[in-house]
């Protein structure tokens, strides 16, 4: 792995790469989505040039983008996996609006965890505001207990 300058998330949050990967565009919106094959190639030749943090949502596909992420980053415990959540779908993917009910916050974090094939999320937060449901709520539910209080963010389990 190349020396990349590193900065910390928050104050005592982990120390992840200043430059990140944000891999959104491998799954939508710039196109059609890239072979797995090659987005798995870009994503471990960005570890191999010191990239540690890695942006991915499960509005991003839906659902593919996490999976993808989680294929090529599953054997490096060093790399930090961002993801979001407030957006709902139906079976087939159909988006179905902003949704930060705590019963679907819980359901999201499960499903970032099982896509990805993860026994964690690094950071969490709300992807859309959810105007019926204020934020500060929202860490309660995602996990009983994140490391760094006052945010959205850490390591849910």
């Amino acid at each position: 792995m190349t020396a990349m300058p590193t900065r910390r998330l928050g104050t005592g949050g982990p120390e992840v790469s200043a430059t990140g990967l944000g891999c959104m565009g491998l799954s939508i919106n710039y196109g059609g989505p890239v072979d797995r094959a090659s987005g798995i190639t870009l994503i471990r030749g960005a570890v191999k040039r010191g990239v540690t943090f890695f942006d991915t949502a499960e509005a991003y596909g839906p659902f593919t983008n996490e999976e993808l992420v989680g294929e090529a980053l599953a054997p490096m415990p060093q790399v930090i996996i961002v993801t979001k959540f407030g957006c709902a779908y139906d079976q087939n993917g159909s988006r179905l609006g902003l949704n930060s009910q705590p019963g679907h916050i819980r359901q999201a974090v499960d499903g970032s965890l099982r896509r990805p094939r993860t026994d964690r999320i690094d950071v969490l937060y709300q992807h859309r505001v959810d105007p019926r449901y204020p934020a500060a709520s929202h860490s309660a539910i995602a996990s009983p207990s994140l490391p760094w209080p006052g945010y959205l963010l850490g390591r849910v389990r």
